[in-house]
């Protein structure tokens, strides 16, 4: 694929991109048993669908509680009912692994001078949790959350927080994210994307379209001109 040119910042979204939303589930296979994928699938489907419903409903909340509330939807829709099992994951999501390529990719960036910064729905304290646990905070110039202006992803406001913060237009930002919704919605913002399609989801029929499409984060230095 051929790079994207005058990229001078690389922003990324947190959860699903940088790190795997599924590890707290996979850290309790010992009383989910077989239910460990429908489990993450159903709260990650659950929490989503929270945030987009507060946000037209117009009843913030932070990202912690939607994902407790998410939590407490999923387990007894399976009629997975385990003692303290909502505690622990909860706990858990606190500190998610971030995917294998991610320090590399973010040591690279960072090395050859381009801005590098999250911009998550996550509440400060539980992206402070997750990047100090994954020790990403030396790779990372800002650490920028939704609850800075009141509303969930994809409205605008969020991705105007990395332009306003970084100082850089949306032009020169290449924005990158696992979710296919997300990264539709941060080109229309008018931002280069990069959409990190881990989980071979369908194209949306969505305003705005990725630039380019990866499977893996390993492939974006290539793709800002990073050798």
């Amino acid at each position: 694929m051929a790079p994207i040119v005058g990229v001078r910042a690389c922003v990324f979204d947190a959860y699903g991109t940088l790190f795997d939303f599924a590890a707290a589930a996979r850290k309790c296979r010992d009383v989910l048993g077989n239910d460990i994928d429908k489990l993450a699938m159903l709260w990650r489907d659950k929490q989503l669908q929270y945030t987009w419903l507060r946000a037209a409903q117009g009843l913030h909340a932070d990202f912690w509680q939607v994902t407790g509330d998410a939590l407490s939807f999923s387990p007894e829709t399976l009629r997975i009912d385990k003692l303290g099992l909502h505690d622990r994951l909860m706990a858990l999501y606190l500190t998610l692994d971030p995917f294998p390529e991610v320090h590399d990719v973010l040591s690279r960036l960072k090395k050859a001078g381009l801005r590098t910064a999250i911009l998550s729905n996550g509440s400060p304290r539980m992206l402070d949790a997750a990047v100090k646990a994954a020790k990403l905070d030396t790779a990372l110039d800002a650490v920028l959350s939704v609850e800075d202006v009141g509303v969930y992803k994809p409205h605008p406001k969020v991705y105007r927080l990395a332009t306003d913060r970084l100082a850089i237009p949306a032009s020169a930002i290449a924005f990158q994210s696992s979710n296919a919704w997300d990264a539709y919605a941060a080109s229309a913002f008018g931002m280069k994307v990069v959409w990190c399609n881990r989980y071979r989801q369908r194209p949306e029929r969505l305003p705005g379209a990725p630039d380019r499409e990866v499977r893996s984060l390993s492939e974006l230095p290539a793709l800002v001109g990073v050798a």
